[in-house]
C-alpha cells in the first residue's frame, strides 16, 4: 500500500521545488515477508513472437514484444514458478532508430545510437515509456499502467530501471509535467563545470562521432547517418570520458550527468546548495513511484555520489516505505558504504559470488573461495543479490560460457539458498536459451548475450511462450525438466524460513581439511527453528560419492547432537533419503553437476 504524506505530495507535484528536507535519523528499511525472487525480462523481447531474426532487422522484420504480450497466462506461470518481483527492463523511453515522428517523438540520430532498437540505458525522456512497447503509441503510458495493475493482480511486484548516471546525447522530454525544466536547459555551457549545471562541458570543442563507427554496419543505411552529430560544446561521455571524440568502446551515445562533483578538478564536492541534478532526479523517482512501481534497479549506481542516494532514497521511501532500491555496483570496497550511507536495500554480488561460480562451472577455481566471500560480507549478506544471468552477462548455455544449461545446477542452488538476500534469473535462462545468432550490434558488444540493442526473437524462450499461451507447448522434454528444476528451486528458496531468515554455516572448509571432499564439492547448512537444511553441490563432470560431516559446534547450534541418528530427505528432486549417523556424517551420491537440498529430521 502506498502511503503519501503532505510533504511527499508537495515534492511529487511541485517539480521545481527546492526544498531540502531533513533526512530522518532512522530510515524505514524494506523488509520483504519472504525471500525476494526476481525475474528479469527484456520487455521488448519477452513477448516477441516473430522468429525472422535478421541481422540489424527492423521492427517490421524482426518484431517486438509489447506490454500487452505480458498477459495473464505469462504472469500466472511466473507466479507459480516462485517469482515475487518482475524487473521490466527497458521501460523508460530511450534513443532508438524506429521512426515515431508521426506521434510527435523526434527522430534519433543514428550516429549516437547503438543498434537499431537502441540501448535501454540511453534515456531520451525520463517521463515517458518506450513507444516500441505500445500497441497504440499515443496510449503508451496507459498500457504500461495496465501492465503494472495486471502484475499486481497476480501477487507480483514491479521493478523498473532508474538510470541516474547518464542520458542520451539528444535527451529532450516531450512528456514532462508542467513546470519541469529539461536537463541542460539552464546550464552555463561556457564553463567545464558548475555545480548547478546538469552536464559537464568541453567549451570550444564540438562532439565527434567515434572514429570508425558505422551505425548498423556497412551494409545498412539510415537517413540520419552522416558521421556528424551536432553537439557544441561537446559534453563529457557517460563513462567519465572528458574528450570530444570518445572511442567506440566508450558509452559514446550517452552524456554524463553532473551531481556536483568536479571530476576534473580533483573530485571536489559541491553539495550545498543541493545540486539541480539531484532535485530533477528526485522528482523523476517520485513520478515513477506515483505509477505504483515497487522498486528501482539503479543502473551503475556507484558512478553517482553516495551522498545523493543518502539524500534521495529516504524522500522516495517517505511516499512508499515498501519500495526496494537495488544498486548495480561492482566495487566490493564500496558495498558497506552504499548500504549504510547510501541506504540501498540490495546490491549486485557480481565480482565475488557470480565470478567465482562462473569459474567453477567452467572447471576453474575452488569451492573454498565461496566461504571467503561469505565472510567478507559478514553482516551485509542479506543485502546481496545473486544471479547467474542478466542482460549484461553471457548465457549459461552459450558456447562462450558453459555450453550446457544443466551445468548451472550446482551454482544456481548455491545462488538461491546461501543467503537470505534476493536471487534473480533472466528470462529464457529457465529453458536453456543459448543466445545464438548475430543480431547486429550486440554481437559487437559481447557475443553469447541476448541482445539489448537490437530487435530480435529469443528462440528457446519462444518455445515456452508458444504464441502467447505461455504453456511450454513447444519445449522439448529436457527443457520442461530444466524449467521444472528452476520452479522447484525458486519455490523452495522463497518459501523456506531457513533460507529466508535462517542462520548459515559453511561445511566445505572443515570437510576439505578432513580430506572428505575435493575442491569441486561445496556444502553448507541453513537453519531456522525446527527447519534444518544441508545443501550440497558438485561441480564435477562425473557422479560423485561424498561424505560430509557436520562439526559438533555447528551441529549444536542447529539443535543436533552427536550420538543421535537423523534422517535427511532431499526436497529438490525428492528422490533421495539417507541417514546422518551418530558421528554427524552423511554419505550421498551426487550426479554430475548435481546438487541436493537435504532436510534433516
Amino acid at each position: 500500500m502506498i502511503r503519501i504524506s503532505l510533504l511527499s505530495l508537495i515534492i511529487l507535484f511541485d517539480a521545481c521545488s527546492r526544498t531540502t528536507e531533513k533526512i530522518p535519523d532512522v530510515l524505514p528499511v524494506a523488509e520483504p515477508k519472504q525471500k525476494v525472487v526476481i525475474y528479469q525480462m527484456m520487455t521488448r523481447l519477452f513477448g516477441n513472437k516473430v522468429n525472422t531474426n535478421k541481422k540489424y532487422g527492423t521492427i517490421a522484420e524482426n518484431g517486438v514484444g509489447k506490454f500487452n504480450d505480458i498477459n495473464e497466462a505469462a504472469l500466472k506461470e511466473l507466479k507459480e514458478m516462485g517469482i515475487t518481483y518482475i524487473w521490466f527492463t527497458g521501460i523508460i523511453e530511450h534513443a532508438l532508430l524506429t521512426d515515431y515522428t508521426a506521434y510527435g517523438i523526434p527522430l534519433d540520430d543514428a550516429d549516437v545510437v547503438k543498434g537499431r532498437a537502441g540501448s535501454p540505458y540511453s534515456i531520451k525522456d525520463y517521463y515517458d515509456v518506450n513507444p516500441d512497447l505500445a500497441i497504440q503509441v499515443p496510449n503508451r503510458m496507459k498500457e504500461f499502467e495496465a501492465l503494472v495493475e495486471r502484475t499486481h493482480a497476480h501477487g507480483l511486484k514491479v521493478i523498473i530501471d532508474f538510470v541516474p548516471n547518464h542520458v542520451a546525447r539528444n535527451y529532450k522530454s516531450d512528456a514532462k509535467p508542467r513546470g519541469v525544466r529539461d536537463f541542460g536547459e539552464d546550464d552555463d555551457k561556457t564553463v567545464p563545470f558548475k555545480p548547478s549545471n546538469n552536464f559537464y562541458y568541453l567549451p570550444g570543442q564540438n562532439f565527434k562521432v567515434p572514429e570508425g563507427y558505422i551505425p548498423l554496419g556497412p551494409e545498412n543505411e539510415f537517413p540520419t547517418k552522416d558521421g556528424v552529430f551536432d553537439e557544441n560544446p561537446a559534453k563529457a561521455t557517460g563513462n567519465d570520458k572528458f574528450v570530444a571524440q570518445p572511442a567506440m568502446t566508450d558509452w559514446f551515445e550517452a552524456a554524463k550527468l553532473n551531481y556536483g562533483v568536479d571530476i576534473q578538478g580533483g573530485g571536489q564536492k559541491h553539495f550545498d546548495p543541493v545540486p539541480d541534478t539531484w532535485i530533477k532526479m528526485r522528482d523523476i523517482l517520485l513520478f515513477w513511484t506515483s505509477k505504483k512501481v515497487d522498486g528501482f534497479r539503479c543502473d551503475i549506481a556507484e558512478m553517482v555520489p553516495v551522498e545523493f542516494w543518502n539524500w534521495v532514497i529516504p524522500q522516495v521511501k517517505a511516499v512508499n516505505t515498501d519500495l526496494i532500491f537495488i544498486a548495480e555496483i561492482y566495487n566490493p570496497s564500496l558495498y558497506r558504504n552504499f548500504i549504510q550511507t547510501g541506504r540501498f536495500d540490495f546490491l549486485y554480488d557480481k565480482v565475488q559470488l557470480y565470478d567465482t561460480l562462473r569459474k567453477l562451472i567452467r572447471g576453474e577455481g575452488s569451492t573454498s573461495e565461496i566461504h571467503s566471500i561469505q565472510e567478507s560480507l559478514s553482516g551485509i549478506n542479506k543485502h546481496m543479490l545473486h544471479f547467474l544471468e542478466n542482460h549484461d552477462e553471457q548465457r549459461i548455455a552459450s558456447k562462450y560460457f558453459a555450453g550446457d544449461p544443466w551445468k548451472a545446477v550446482p551454482a544456481m542452488v548455491i545462488s538461491a539458498t546461501i543467503d537470505s538476500g534476493p536471487v534473480m534469473i533472466y528470462f529464457g535462462q529457465e529453458v536453456g536459451e543459448p543466445a545464438n545468432g548475430d543480431p547486429g550490434h550486440q554481437t559487437l558488444e559481447q557475443p553469447g548475450t541476448t541482445t539489448k540493442m537490437d530487435y530480435w526473437g529469443v528462440p528457446e524462450h519462444q518455445k515456452w511462450m508458444n504464441n502467447g499461451l505461455f504453456d511450454g507447448g513447444l519445449l522439448s522434454e529436457e527443457q520442461k525438466q530444466l524449467r521444472q528444476f528452476y520452479a522447484d528451486l525458486l519455490n523452495i528458496a522463497g518459501q523456506s524460513e531457513a533460507i529466508a531468515w535462517g542462520n548459515y554455516a559453511d561445511l566445505t572448509q572443515y570437510n576439505l581439511q578432513q580430506k572428505q571432499l575435493g575442491d569441486d564439492i561445496h556444502a553448507f547448512v541453513r537453519w531456522h527453528d525446527d527447519e534444518r537444511l544441508l545443501i550440497v553441490s558438485s561441480f564435477r563432470s562425473k557422479p560423485a560419492d561424498v561424505t560430509i560431516t557436520i562439526p559438533e559446534v555447528v551441529a549444536a547450534q542447529m539443535g543436533l547432537q552427536k550420538g543421535n541418528a537423523y534422517v535427511a530427505r532431499d526436497i529438490l528432486w525428492r528422490e533421495i533419503e539417507t541417514g546422518i549417523d551418530e558421528n554427524l556424517s552423511v554419505r550421498v551420491r551426487l550426479n554430475a553437476y548435481g546438487a541436493l537440498i537435504l532436510k534433516i529430521k
